[in-house]
């Protein structure tokens, strides 16, 4: 139904992720609560979340037995999740911009448009690592062949 492969469904049960029922032929019977948790588990991990921290930070069983605690810390880990892919996406869109003002560059390639391209290039750098690249007046021109 959710097109999850059986070693896939078979290690969830083995960690413990999801623990469906059994038939007497040892055949493992997923309820609609099961279902639910498998497409929560598929949502979780297509949002970056490893297994590890789906299973140690979060329970998959219903909300009449949950202790507000927890709540409030798994809150915070989404929050710290949610600013965690904010970044990524910020860095992307970098990326992209990158990627157009290359292209855009190699179309009309002139000193200028060079220019703007490694100073887009040097800016993104500081941004990923906090501090510009050590380079000498001659830049990477001293080191062509």
């Amino acid at each position: 139904m959710l097109q999850i492969p059986k070693d896939t469904l078979r290690y969830y049960d083995r960690i413990g992720l999801v623990s469906p029922s059994r038939r007497e032929n040892r055949y493992r019977r997923y309820s609609k609560t099961d279902v639910v948790d498998l497409m929560n588990i598929q949502m979780m991990q297509v949002a970056g979340f490893t297994l590890e921290e789906m299973k140690g930070k979060f329970n998959f069983r219903r909300m009449e037995d949950i202790d507000p605690t927890y709540c409030g810390e798994a809150a915070s880990f989404l929050d710290a999740k949610q600013a965690e892919i904010r970044r990524k996406i910020e860095h992307l869109e970098q990326i992209s911009q990158l990627l157009g003002k290359a292209a855009e560059t190699l179309r009309n390639f002139n000193p200028e448009s060079d220019r703007r391209l490694a100073e887009m290039v040097r800016e993104i750098y500081r941004s990923m690592r906090g501090h510009d690249p050590v380079m000498g007046e001659e830049g990477c021109n001293a080191h062509q062949d």
